[in-house]
């Protein structure tokens, strides 16, 4: 429960003790900071916070507030931040590059669900987390050479040496550093270079994708005129619209602070290694089940449910034996992640008839009405990709390669930045054996 004025109320939190409250001024005078400060210790899981009922504003727990500042008196010592380390907390990492905010998702000031809904082109959107200014025209990347010149990698060479039931995500993971062994010139490169270096990149893992299935439509896909355009020919997608909501999807995806695949890019690149290496490194963190996988166990979910009739027998059978469902809420945005809407309204648009976006839609209704958070992002993805006839894994391809743009960005602000990223291990004894 959390204690208010003149009463008790329920919080979403289900911890059985009474909070005190505090409103934004206080907690941000408590802290010695700007509410703007406060906001971000927020959208970092570091102090949580309550609607207040019957206003727009929010009220902050102030064991959160006195525990935080505790931590921050300490620092000298780093004994009472190492406790907590890496633990969706500190040690904090200055970027420039996205914004978590109550506001919502914010690339270099522009917010993120705006830019998607206004078309903006997934390659304008890299640009902007690569430069920090929105070109003011479309921006169009050269289309790249299939067979890579320089090396004798071919789609057809590839597509032999991967099974046919390779995952996409796997075959892009393989063919990263073949790309990279056929260019020398990519070490100790100037941000400009290795700018062209990730526009070519990029292109090719649009599309690659579909190497290990169709090695034949690679070539064709390359000349498409935008990444999306490709994802949607590599594909073979036949709704009109696909290479457009496949951009819409893509924008959505381009950053997200420092999730694990980001942090693992920029350590990385903190190494001095260079661009190739550390796009494999943020695939290699993506390609956990807790990370990227979130979007395939959602595409089992709804294989499971297999009716829109099953979709409560499944779900409250999960709950009742204490299973996860995947993809609902979201520790850093307590009212819905905004990504998401976009997504589902952006499917029905397409095919809201096919059978598993009416799945997921009564997966999704059976969850609100047994008062969870809102779907996660995985979950648009997952129905936008049903609802054009996409392969089963396209919802992480999408996750992916959206992210390679933001990926990109923290690689050149951390080399930018240019100190070495190596926390320190607080040592503790072993358990008796």
């Amino acid at each position: 429960m959390v204690r208010r004025a003149g009463g008790r109320s329920q919080s979403r939190f289900d911890h059985p003790v009474e909070e005190e409250l505090l409103r934004a001024e206080e907690a941000a005078a408590l802290l010695g900071v700007k509410r703007a400060t406060l906001y971000t210790y927020v959208s970092r899981g570091l102090v949580r916070c309550v609607p207040e009922k019957g206003t727009k504003e929010n009220r902050y727990l102030r064991a959160d507030v006195e525990r935080l500042k505790t931590r921050h008196d300490a620092r000298a010592g780093h004994a009472a931040v190492a406790s907590g380390a890496l633990r969706w907390g500190e040690p904090v990492i200055d970027s420039s590059v996205s914004r978590i905010s109550e506001e919502g998702l914010a690339y270099r000031g522009h917010d993120a669900v705006e830019l998607a809904a206004k078309g903006h082109r997934f390659e304008d959107v890299a640009e902007l987390l690569w430069a920090g200014q929105l070109p003011l025209q479309a921006t169009s990347w050269p289309a790249p050479e299939t067979p890579v010149k320089g090396a004798a990698l071919s789609p057809a060479a590839l597509g032999a040496l991967l099974p046919r039931d390779t995952p996409p995500l796997s075959a892009l993971a393989a063919l990263v550093p073949l790309l990279a062994a056929s260019d020398a010139g990519r070490f100790s490169a100037p941000a400009e270079q290795d700018r062209v270096r990730a526009r070519r990149l990029i292109r090719h893992l649009g599309a690659w994708v579909c190497v290990a299935q169709a090695p034949g439509r690679v070539s064709r896909a390359a000349r498409e005129a935008t990444v999306a355009a490709s994802l949607a020919t590599a594909w073979d997608a036949k709704p009109k619209r696909t290479a457009e909501l496949i951009n819409l999807a893509l924008v959505l995806c381009a950053d997200h602070e420092l999730n694990t695949s980001t942090f693992a890019a920029r350590v990385t690149a903190s190494s001095g290694a260079d661009l190739y290496a550390c796009l494999s490194a943020a695939l290699a963190a993506i390609s956990g089940h807790r990370h990227g996988g979130a979007c395939d166990r959602v595409e089992a979910l709804i294989a499971e449910v297999g009716r829109p009739e099953r979709a409560a027998q499944v779900v409250h059978g999960r709950l009742r034996r204490g299973e996860a469902v995947t993809g609902f809420g979201h520790r850093l945005y307590l009212k819905g992640d905004p990504r998401t809407p976009p997504l589902l309204d952006a499917a029905l648009s397409v095919k809201p008839e096919s059978l598993k976006v009416r799945v997921a839609r009564a997966v999704m209704d059976t969850m609100r009405d047994a008062g969870h958070p809102p779907p996660s992002l995985d979950w648009g993805l997952v129905v936008l990709a049903d609802a054009l006839g996409l392969p089963s894994g396209a919802a992480t391809v999408l996750f992916s390669l959206g992210r390679t743009a933001g990926w990109v960005a923290h690689v050149l602000e951390q080399r930018e930045q240019g100190h070495l990223l190596r926390p320190r291990a607080r040592y503790v004894e072993p358990p008796p054996r």
